[in-house]
């Protein structure tokens, strides 16, 4: 797995040396020393997590290298697991949130293409976390699947708040995968129109 060194991150982040190591020290950036010489040293996944969570901009060779990751979001830890264990085998990456606060601080730490959610939870209900992810800028472009067992009129109403694919439980693994493979890949053509257009704009 690619590593870091302060000096590289410094350069990144335009700030002095000193800065990044007092970044590790304080535990906001997590990085590791190596054996014998004390070189402080930090994962690829570990920069890109922290620059999100500071609100700074990923550099694209970065963004390029990162795998796929979806937010599942439900307070069943059963079905949260199942969710996982569908994704998983789809070749996906996930984490899980068991409300909506919870929810709110991973999206913006973890920044994922993909949120599965719930809609009946306590707390912030799934429509709020809808809501919540359409009028904040930096996740605003995050896809929705929601996921419940409640009626069709519910589920349109998912999607008059912002979802983009509702599903309803109890799901089949197979369209489940299938639906979320199609999601990630729309996400991808959707940075590549996005990424020509800066090219374009740029000429």
């Amino acid at each position: 797995m690619k590593t870091l060194t302060t000096g590289e991150i410094a350069k990144f982040c335009d700030v002095n040396q000193r800065t990044v190591i007092r970044w590790i020290d304080r535990g906001d950036l997590k990085g590791f020393k190596l054996p014998g010489r004390g070189n402080n040293r930090v994962l690829e996944q570990d920069f890109v997590a922290f620059l999100k969570k500071s609100g700074m901009p990923v550099p694209e060779e970065f963004e390029r290298d990162l795998p796929d990751k979806v937010l599942i979001v439900d307070d069943e830890p059963q079905v949260a697991a199942a969710i996982s264990r569908v994704l998983r085998g789809a070749g996906v990456l996930s984490s899980i949130a068991t409300d909506g606060f919870s929810a709110g601080s991973l999206l913006m730490a973890e920044r994922p293409k993909l949120m599965t959610l719930d809609l009946s939870m306590p707390g912030l209900d799934g429509y709020d976390v809808i809501r919540f992810v359409r009028q904040s800028a930096e996740i605003s472009q995050t896809k929705i699947l929601v996921i419940s067992a409640l009626d069709a009129t519910s589920l349109n109403e998912a999607l008059e708040c912002g979802a983009d694919e509702v599903m309803q439980k109890p799901f089949d693994n197979e369209e489940l995968a299938e639906k979320v493979t199609n999601m990630l890949s729309s996400v991808r053509t959707d940075s590549k129109g996005m990424n020509m257009k800066k090219g374009r704009a740029h000429e």
